[in-house]
């Protein structure tokens, strides 16, 4: 018996991601390239194999558990 998660599970298109967070494909692949251009600061987080996009599926969760604990009186000025 094995415990490996197939890698489709695990990373995502960008169109698969946008579908999540119910975005644009154009929307995603605009916060993809912040995301890049930003060192992660800011964006949608991405991995580059080849000449492909992937989000990864654990960054997803990541990014909307943050939104949702995130502190509206706790913006950064």
């Amino acid at each position: 018996m094995t415990t490996e998660t197939p890698i489709d599970d695990e990373v995502l298109t960008i169109e698969e991601a946008a579908a999540i967070l119910r975005i644009s494909r154009n929307a995603a692949y605009t916060l993809s390239r912040k995301w890049r251009a930003t060192g992660g600061r800011v964006g949608l987080p991405c991995i580059e194999i080849g000449r492909s996009v992937r989000v990864p599926r654990s960054a997803i969760r990541q990014l909307l558990q943050s939104a949702t604990t995130h502190d509206p009186d706790d913006q950064v000025a």
